[in-house]
């Protein structure tokens, strides 16, 4: 057990070390600032300080999200259906379109899939 411990921590070891070299050996200086500037469309940026960034896009990102894994997990309930109980299945399924579709209604009411307010 112990040699076994060991050659485990010798291992290691040796992999963090060639990580480390290499880490060192491939970092490349940035020589020019306008390389480490962002790319704003082909226009070069008139200010460098950061804009306030909308909150209105992360909203649909997450929302996306959301609805993304939601087909995820939609998906295999179509491959169950032949081994699975009809009923226990249509349940199941029939419970789950509802959470989504409330979730849905709930994120229009509150005005969340409006692009402007």
């Amino acid at each position: 057990m112990n040699l076994i411990l060991f050659h485990l921590l010798t291992v290691t070891l040796i992999n963090m070390i060639i990580i480390f070299m290499i880490m060192f050996i491939a970092k490349k200086p940035i020589f020019d600032l306008q390389k480490s500037t962002p790319f704003e469309c082909g226009f070069n940026p008139m200010t460098f300080k950061r804009l306030p960034f909308s909150i209105h896009f992360f909203l649909i990102a997450v929302i996306f999200l959301i609805f993304d894994i939601e087909i995820i997990i939609i998906m295999p309930m179509i491959l169950t259906i032949k081994s699975a109980q009809m009923m226990a299945w249509l349940l199941t399924s029939f419970i789950f379109i509802m959470i989504l579709i409330i979730g849905l209604y709930h994120e229009w009411i509150n005005g969340m899939l409006n692009w402007t307010k």
